[in-house]
């Protein structure tokens, strides 16, 4: 089978909240460094539902990601697993954070990269928690999607999957080519050992602009995006404490009833 994992870099989530910056004017978060970065954690779990399969029937596993050169290093870490090979998309024209556009540029690769079975996705993003851009995909490219998934089986040409529902799953059959999107109950990802690591070090990523896949332009860059951010900022939490004082302990809740009465609190 030949199937893609579309995977995301992000920065951790795990990092101090002390040292996680956001530029306001460009509405994006800057990491502290590139030891931050890490791969989306769903998007791990759909690199081993792949090597799963390609070990179960078979087939070559292609590893598909867009964003700047730093990029590489999660790749380089799915070929470690087990993957087969590696593209990057990056572009000025993809820098634009909009899902629309991510799945348009995604779709568009894929259509280079040729023939396919199935697609790989994680459920959501591991930091924006969105969700959109596999959907999006299969929208694209006309192909039946499911999400979000826990078990994947390929049997006799047709994937069987198991739907997360709220009160359990359902069993869904569904021709190829397909999207899937699988959940972290789908189990742990393997940890790359030594072999894979030293083999992932020695391929090479394909790396494409949005003329190598024949993008369109007026599809891609600010002018095209469906979605505006209007501002991202952290948070700022004020806290003050006041003490309410007493001759004796009556005196003091009498002296705290007041005051919250007064601010209106009971």
């Amino acid at each position: 089978m030949n199937i893609i994992v579309c995977v995301k870099q992000i920065i951790d989530p795990e990092i101090p909240a002390a040292i996680f910056k956001i530029d306001p004017n460009a509405k994006r978060a800057i990491p502290p460094d590139r030891r931050a970065f890490i791969i989306s954690d769903y998007d791990e779990v759909a690199v081993e539902a792949a090597i799963r399969i390609k070990e179960a029937k078979g087939g070559k596993v292609t590893v598909l990601s867009l964003g700047s050169q730093s990029v590489i290093e999660t790749i380089k870490h799915c070929l470690a697993m087990g993957a087969d090979e590696g593209i990057l998309l990056t572009d000025p024209l993809f820098e634009e954070e909009d899902r629309s556009l991510t799945a348009y540029a995604l779709a568009m690769a894929i259509k280079k990269v040729g023939e396919f079975d199935l697609i790989f996705c994680g459920r959501q993003e591991g930091d924006w928690d969105a969700g959109q851009v596999s959907l999006g995909i299969a929208e694209i490219l006309g192909i039946p999607s499911v999400n979000p998934v826990k078990k994947v089986e390929v049997k006799n040409g047709t994937i069987l999957v198991k739907r997360i529902v709220d009160d359990g799953y359902e069993v869904i059959e569904i021709p190829c080519p397909a999207l899937v999107t699988v959940s972290n109950e789908l189990g742990k990802p393997r940890y790359p050992d030594m072999k894979g690591i030293m083999m992932a070090a020695r391929k090479k990523i394909s790396i494409w602009t949005s003329q190598d896949i024949d993008a369109e332009p007026s599809k891609l860059g600010p002018s095209a995006a469906k979605v505006k951010m209007l501002k991202l900022y952290i948070p700022v939490n004020e806290a003050r404490c006041e003490f309410v004082e007493g001759e004796t302990p009556e005196e003091a809740g009498a002296n705290l009833a007041l005051r919250l009465r007064k601010a209106k609190l009971i």
